[in-house]
């Protein structure tokens, strides 16, 4: 249900545009006459018209309905975005992990285990999108730059968040699938190579971290089964007797706290 309306909303803000560029072409049309009348281009909407001149001004930007379908379709995928290019993956499965680990089911349930992944997501990349607000965000609103100039240095600086996150053998793996060569500098790749490269590093962190804190809590039910077992007392689930031992140890240690304080400094 949720890639349906995904791609309902981006083929409704793809035709939304479209149809109001064609509308404002046959006013156009309408009022200077049948001589000046030029049907519109799909590819032509599609394309950047701001190149320079030959006396080094600046030329057309992109047209208002080309930007209208740019950010609907930014807004339809940015559920997407935000999972794939910011800290949001490593966060949510080691808070998971901690979960599976003290062995408490749904205790705390999914929404406080997502939002306290995306409260935690928006405090490691404050300097990212303060660093995009300051570079694309304002110049852009303020005129000092053009739309596309503003899209492209965003995707630098989301560019440069992954690629101090990621592995170097992550990033050369897809390099070589891509049949590519390596750059002198990876600021150089397509971001086509650095989120994949970026997701399974931080799947691979994620998951170092999950087996960190499986440890202590393996320890204790292994310390429960064998107290049970030798005072004979087989049919006792051990689950029921070692969670609480797990729960305090996991209170003793402030154990939410390490677990925030240690994802934020991860990306520091």
């Amino acid at each position: 249900m949720k890639a349906a309306t995904l791609r309902g909303m981006l083929l409704a803000g793809l035709l939304w545009g479209l149809s109001a560029a064609c509308i404002g072409a046959e006013g156009d049309a309408a009022q200077n006459g049948p001589k000046t009348a030029i049907a519109p281009k799909i590819g032509d909407l599609m394309t950047v018209v701001d190149k320079a001149t030959s006396d080094g001004t600046a030329g057309k930007e992109w047209s208002t309905p080309v930007k209208l379908v740019v950010v609907f379709t930014g807004l339809a995928l940015l559920p997407s975005l935000m999972v794939m290019m910011t800290s949001f993956t490593r966060i949510v499965t080691v808070l998971s992990f901690a979960r599976k680990a003290l062995g408490t089911q749904t205790i705390p349930p999914n929404i406080a285990i997502m939002g306290l992944a995306l409260f935690l997501t928006l405090f490691t990349m404050m300097p990212t999108f303060s660093l995009i607000n300051e570079t694309s965000l304002q110049p852009y609103l303020t005129d000092a730059i053009d739309f596309g100039t503003a899209t492209a240095k965003a995707g630098d600086a989301m560019k440069g968040f992954m690629l101090r996150q990621c592995r170097q053998a992550d990033v050369a793996l897809f390099v070589q699938m891509a049949k590519l060569e390596a750059p002198a500098n990876a600021e150089e790749l397509g971001l086509h190579i650095v989120i994949p490269a970026f997701i399974i590093s931080e799947f691979r962190t994620a998951f170092e971290i999950g087996c960190l804190l499986f440890i202590p809590f393996l320890v204790i039910d292994l310390v429960i089964s064998s107290v049970l077992l030798s005072a004979g007392m087989m049919m006792l689930p051990p689950v029921m007797i070692s969670l609480p031992f797990k729960l305090i140890l996991f209170i003793l240690v402030d154990g939410w706290g390490l677990l925030a304080k240690s994802l934020s400094l991860g990306f520091n």
